[in-house]
């Protein structure tokens, strides 16, 4: 396993539409292992590949206590919604930053495990959170971007400023 390096917003490769796997093979399983290495060591809930450079539709996903309920979702779809939750979120590539957004309250995703089966999964709450935001990822959309233009250019300001300072 290897940790990734993530890119940091307003890195436009972050913009990029993530393509469909084609085949869940031994490089596609790495490439979650090694996900889900960067994500414990960041640390973080969620990471989608678009984060680590890399365009395909995988991301994973902990949001146990105990770090021990990975889940692998290969090429993701949200196929239902319903009600509303705000949460206060933050992303590994705007890293210290937290802003509130408005999500759906119960998703329904359909993806491919590790080993290539479809399932489907029903999720609330953390869960729910978590899986819209690295879908927009995947999507090429950061969470800064839910919030008004105002904040977006605020938080634009703080992190070039951030990446200036940093040697």
């Amino acid at each position: 396993m290897a940790l990734l390096h993530i890119l940091n917003f307003p890195d436009p490769r972050l913009h990029k539409k993530a393509a469909p796997v084609k085949l869940v093979d031994d490089r596609i399983r790495q490439l979650v292992a090694d996900m889900a290495e960067t994500m414990y060591a960041a640390p973080g809930v969620g990471l989608a590949a678009t984060q680590v450079d890399v365009h395909l539709r995988v991301l994973v996903i902990d949001t146990s206590e105990d770090k021990t309920g990975l889940q692998a979702f290969i090429n993701p779809e949200i196929i239902a919604l319903d009600g509303e939750q705000v949460c206060e979120e933050g992303c590994l590539s705007v890293p210290g930053i937290y802003e509130k957004v408005s999500r759906a309250a119960r998703v329904r995703v359909r993806a491919l495990n590790e080993q290539g089966k479809a399932f489907e999964l029903d999720a609330e709450g953390l869960l729910a959170v978590c899986l819209q935001h690295e879908i927009d990822h995947l999507d090429g959309k950061v969470f800064v971007e839910h919030l008004s233009q105002l904040k977006q250019n605020r938080i634009k300001q703080k992190m070039a400023k951030r990446s200036r300072v940093t040697v």
